[in-house]
């Protein structure tokens, strides 16, 4: 041994720690679900209908994400919190799954398997239509954008 003290390790900021994201995070995500309440709240599903709000807010909301996520990728280095207040957060609180799996649930206690079958497949298939649309879009317009 030399005697020469090992390097101390280097310091954790504070602002770099879980808190920062966990509270971007939470506070997105009661944004998006208040927006997702507004939403239900603006065009309620009746009682044994096709619920069309669900099947609209997860498609939007994956629209968003596919444009939020070839955004923060392709336009420079946004600032560290704004995909997971944004994406995770905003984007994640507003879209619903959970009251997708309900709104199936309920119309299979309605009868109406045949609604339910559509509603089961319909909203998977839009939301991954809409993201990719979305995000084949923006990358389009990157494109035509630097090419100016």
């Amino acid at each position: 041994m030399t005697g020469a003290a090992a390097p101390a390790p280097p310091r954790r900021h504070a602002s770099r720690g879980p808190w920062p994201v966990l509270c971007a995070v939470s506070l997105g995500g009661g944004a998006g679900a208040a927006a997702r309440y507004g939403a239900a709240l603006l065009w309620p599903t009746a009682s044994g209908a096709f619920p069309w709000t669900t099947l609209l807010v997860n498609a939007v909301g994956c629209a968003l994400i596919g444009v939020l996520l070839v955004s923060v990728t392709e336009l420079g280095t946004p600032h560290r919190l704004a995909r997971p207040f944004l994406g995770t957060g905003v984007l994640g609180g507003f879209t619903t799954f959970s009251t997708y799996a309900v709104d199936v649930q309920r119309l299979v206690e309605d009868g109406r398997a045949g609604s339910a079958l559509l509603a089961l497949a319909a909203t998977p298939v839009a939301a991954l239509a809409a993201v990719w649309a979305a995000a084949a879009a923006t990358r389009r317009l990157i494109v035509l954008r630097r090419t100016r």
